[in-house]
């Protein structure tokens, strides 16, 4: 199952923003001044050792949680991603990064992972012009991304998310107005920055 839990929790526990909240929110400025506590009652309180298993999971509940996905979507991925010649982590990267609720967020069109899954479910995205509301479909080189209905521009926090000009697209997208496209396969190094594949990798091969 997907966590529904609280988000704060999880990042303070990872020691990572992990972009579950949406910036510039209180939730989120909160987040920031207790991201270096570990949650819970005996935060301030040492623990011990962690194993090198306990590192891995770490790693790969970071990945999990930073794209919303379920822990049964993400072995799926990397089992895909094994299948394949080549280099594993950086195809697990990209099922990741080409989902549809991914590239919603990537683009701007919504402030989180979370919030471009309820815009697709509830039917506001369409791709090549047709409505998709599945959060998990995997996009194709040359796919465009849009809004099936002008009316939810109009919705203050996608009005404000579209205005964000300090978003920075990765690479492999393009953005122009409220259209947006895959232009190119994505790479590891956005992913790379905060998270270890090789851990992940290895936690799954034993």
């Amino acid at each position: 199952m997907r966590y529904l839990g609280p988000k704060n929790r999880i990042s303070r526990r990872e020691g990572v923003d992990l972009g579950l909240k949406t910036p510039g929110s209180k939730s989120h400025a909160r987040l920031l001044k207790k991201l270096n506590v570990p949650p819970g009652q005996h935060a301030g309180r040492s623990r011990r050792k962690v194993s090198e298993r306990g590192v891995q999971l770490r790693e790969k509940q970071k990945l999990r949680f930073t794209f919303g996905v379920s822990e049964r979507q993400l072995k799926n991925y990397f089992i895909k991603a094994s299948e394949r010649k080549g280099n594993t982590g950086l195809y697990l990267c990209q099922y990741l990064e080409k989902r549809l609720d991914n590239a919603v967020y990537r683009l701007g069109f919504a402030p989180t992972r979370a919030a471009g899954r309820q815009l697709i479910s509830h039917g506001h995205m369409t791709v090549n012009g047709r409505k998709v509301s599945v959060a998990s479909f995997q996009l194709k080189t040359g796919d465009k991304i849009s809004f099936s209905n002008e009316k939810t521009i109009k919705i203050p926090y996608i009005e404000k998310s579209i205005a964000n000009k300090d978003l920075i697209i990765p690479p492999w997208f393009e953005k122009k107005a409220i259209v947006g496209k895959l232009i190119s396969e994505p790479d590891s190094e956005e992913i790379m920055k905060q998270i270890n594949l090789r851990l992940i990798i290895e936690f799954y091969s034993r």
